[in-house]
């Protein structure tokens, strides 16, 4: 099972039209931030306001009200921070101290809105932003430890999803607008720690992926209510899973915390999966996709290494055709009935490369990037990513935050 680091932080990674920006935020080396402009390999810092543990973040808001939402483990009704550009930022008032963990936005069409989900409080575990300012404590559907939030669906059935690492039979809820919680059954009570939507054209699905298990630490639903588990090709530590990838390779990636030399594994329907030869044996916490045009990659962040605890790969790495279906020869598959009842990481910190960094690039088409500061030794990352996407800034989410 993956433990914080003593002194944990948070990243979150930005695109935007021309520009692919990766900002994390960290408490161990003082409170400060940093930012990857054009290729993830030359990084500078920004100042931000408070000293808190700062877990994830997310991009959205009202048209023309667009802002980046950071939430934190701690902190004293301070426990999130806006920003325009991610550069200059704001604390805003939380309205519970809970540890705060996971935030992204969605919505139906003219409710959209920030959830953010966390691992304490009673019964008050979700919190609601229209804007990113204004926020309200909602019932969540049980104190479960909940680890990461997305939002996705069916079209006309697009709900958010939140997963758990603790609870019996309990470890998914979900809302229509965020606000209404209604518990699921999980198709096992695995450390389910981040989940993503995303899939071929009209295979989509919500993927799940675990710290714990037994060859079964994927589960998939077409709708957030109905959970099956699918074959992991490693019991690694599982920590991370986004989808994304050029057009016609999209894939599902997740990155994990253990393992030998297969840190990472792919699947192109969430049910398929590959393992894929990580370029170190780092403690992987987020992954996430994005850069320029002609230049888009997968970047993953780590809180383990000496100066190599970031690492990208491009989209050619290879995966099993997608199934309409789960294959006979599927090991562990479990269906989880759903339930009625409506009861109830990471981190990267500051450190500057320089713009000449050396990267080390691995037969798999995957490599590690150097990242270098004034304390080598004491840099941690544990981060929860965001990749934004659009013509000004747009949003992909997964969330974990870890």
């Amino acid at each position: 099972m993956v433990t914080s680091p003593s002194k944990p932080h948070s990243s979150l990674f930005i695109r935007t039209a021309a520009i692919v920006i990766t900002f994390a935020v960290a408490t161990a080396l003082g409170f400060s931030s940093m930012i990857a402009r054009a290729d993830g390999i030359t990084w500078s810092t920004q100042t931000t306001p408070v000293d808190n543990d700062w877990r994830s973040v997310t991009w959205g808001g009202p048209a023309g009200q667009e802002k980046f939402v950071a939430v934190a483990y701690t902190g004293f009704g301070n426990r999130i921070m806006t920003s325009p550009d991610g550069i200059t930022w704001t604390i805003q008032t939380s309205p519970a101290d809970n540890f705060w963990i996971s935030v992204v936005w969605g919505g139906p069409t003219g409710q959209e809105k920030f959830v953010a989900v966390a691992q304490t409080g009673t019964g008050n575990r979700v919190m609601t932003s229209p804007d990113g300012i204004n926020w309200t404590s909602r019932t969540s559907a049980a104190d479960n430890n909940w680890t990461s939030v997305a939002w996705g669906g069916p079209t006309g059935q697009e709900r958010f999803v939140a997963v758990g690492n603790t609870g019996t039979g309990n470890r998914v809820m979900i809302s229509p607008d965020g606000i209404n919680w209604t518990l699921q059954t999980s198709a096992a009570d695995n450390l389910w720690f981040s989940v993503a939507w995303g899939g071929p054209a009209g295979q989509e699905t919500f993927v799940a992926v675990a710290l714990s298990g037994t060859g079964n630490r994927v589960m998939t639903s077409p709708d957030g209510i109905t959970w099956t588990l699918r074959t992991s090709p490693a019991d690694n530590n599982w920590t991370s899973i986004t989808f994304a990838g050029l057009a016609g390779q999209e894939k599902f990636v997740a990155v994990a915390a253990t393992g030998t030399g297969n840190r990472a594994m792919t699947s192109p329907d969430g049910i398929n999966w590959t393992i894929q030869t990580s370029a170190a044996d780092n403690d992987w916490r987020s992954i996430t996709w994005g850069g320029p045009t002609g230049q888009q990659k997968f970047i993953a962040v780590a809180n383990t290494g000496t100066g190599n605890r970031v690492m990208s790969s491009n989209s050619t790495i290879s995966t099993p055709a997608p199934t309409q279906a789960p294959s006979n020869t599927q090991a562990p598959t479990t269906t989880a009935t759903p339930t009625n009842s409506a009861a109830a990481g990471t981190n990267a910190s500051t450190t500057t490369t320089t713009p000449k960094a050396k990267v080390t690039t691995t037969s798999d088409n995957s490599s590690t990037l150097p990242v270098t500061g004034s304390q080598p030794g004491k840099v941690f990352f544990f981060a929860s990513c965001a990749l934004l996407v659009g013509h000004t800034i747009a949003t992909r989410r997964r969330t974990q935050s870890i």
